[in-house]
């Protein structure tokens, strides 16, 4: 069945189960599934929808998200969370009755798989602005075409969402359903995740600077950071603004698949490595408006009322984190036979480029 009919396939089903979790709607109607770029986490859906609600007639976008069939992209943080899907819409909940971020708001979960094919999360459409990573953002799209001191604002209200983020109490906002309930929510029980997982994806492949990394930051595990609420994949890219007058603001964050109860300082090398993979990874320069990583550091240190990190010990992690990722991703596609089983894209990527180049920096390799 081809994607088209597939999705043609889909759209009686779903109308019928939004319009029992909408009981109040009459004379609902679901347009032509829309596909924009997704991600490897869940296939996305832009859904039009017509409908009249209170005695008025609403035309509006909702997203649907519904899971992929091969296992999850990320590894599990605790025993049972292996549903992607029901991982960010559970935690879409929590977030946004903590008022502490900006969210598209969620509308309904299924888990029941016989309704799609698989579990699916519906939220509202919020239109705007992405730093996309392909092409890569300092090149291309609103952030590259803006003003020095555009940039600057943008990249400033970027980092704000971040440190909101982490002034989330996990406990008080009820994400205890995170933590192993026999492994305590440490740095090193996240590298423990993550190097089991990249040798279950690795199989009998080796990856050398994978194995320098995890041995350094083994040999140099802080043993004095304190586990909160991480986002996950705090990154540029997962931040939707608009411009909704003459300056721009965040309009959504997103992307909760890999929230964890980890070291908050997670989060902060995640988005510096991800900032190597967007310059020096791929050669590309700076725009004039986006601050260096130091400046950026200052910045997180302005906003979050604290010191300025030294994040080169996370960045590492990211790396590693990262790396494992683009294998997991690889490993689908060739799955999938969109791939060929020689490929070596697992270990020839700028995640595996930035990866060497911080060994390189530390003096690791």
């Amino acid at each position: 069945m081809s994607e088209v009919n597939e999705d043609e396939a889909l759209r009686a089903p779903f109308k019928e189960w939004l319009a029992r979790l909408w009981p109040d709607v009459e004379g609902l109607e679901v347009g032509a599934f829309q596909l924009p770029k997704s991600g490897f986490s869940a296939k996305t859906v832009f859904v039009p929808l017509r409908y009249r609600r209170g005695g008025q007639t609403i035309d509006e976008k909702v997203v649907l998200r519904i899971e992929n069939p091969e296992p999850a992209i990320y590894p599990q943080q605790a025993p049972g969370l292996d549903v992607e899907i029901e991982i960010q819409y559970r935690s879409m909940q929590l977030l946004q009755k903590t008022g502490k971020v900006p969210l598209a708001a969620p509308i309904g979960y299924e888990a029941d798989p016989s309704v799609l094919g698989q579990p699916f999360f519906v939220m509202a459409f919020a239109e705007g602005e992405v730093m996309t990573e392909d092409p890569p953002y300092t090149q291309q799209g609103f952030f590259a075409e803006a003003s020095p001191q555009e940039q600057r604002q943008i990249y400033r209200r970027a980092m704000q969402m971040m440190v909101d983020f982490h002034t989330i109490d996990y406990r008080e906002a009820g994400f205890e359903w995170l933590v192993h309930p026999e492994q305590p929510p440490t740095l090193e029980r996240q590298i423990d995740v993550w190097e089991d997982y990249m040798r279950r994806e690795l199989g009998d492949r080796e990856h050398p600077d994978f194995d320098a990394g995890v041995a350094w930051l083994r040999k140099n595990l802080p043993r004095d950071l304190e586990p909160g609420l991480s986002w996950g994949d705090s990154r540029p890219g997962n931040i939707i603004f608009h411009k909704p007058h003459d300056h721009y603001e965040v309009l959504a964050i997103t992307d909760f698949e890999n929230i964890a109860v980890a070291p908050r300082e997670i989060d902060v090398g995640w988005w510096m490595l991800f900032d190597r993979t967007m310059h020096e990874a791929i050669g590309m320069e700076r725009p004039p408006g986006e601050p260096t990583r130091q400046q950026a550091r200052e910045l997180y240190a302005e906003l979050s009322g604290g010191p300025v990190p030294d994040t080169f010990y996370c960045e590492v992690l990211g790396g590693v984190r990262y790396a494992a990722i683009v294998v997991r991703v690889m490993n689908r596609l060739v799955d999938r036979g969109q791939l060929p089983a020689d490929q070596t894209i697992w270990i020839n990527n700028p995640a595996a480029t930035a990866l060497a180049q911080l060994l390189d920096k530390g003096g690791i390799r």
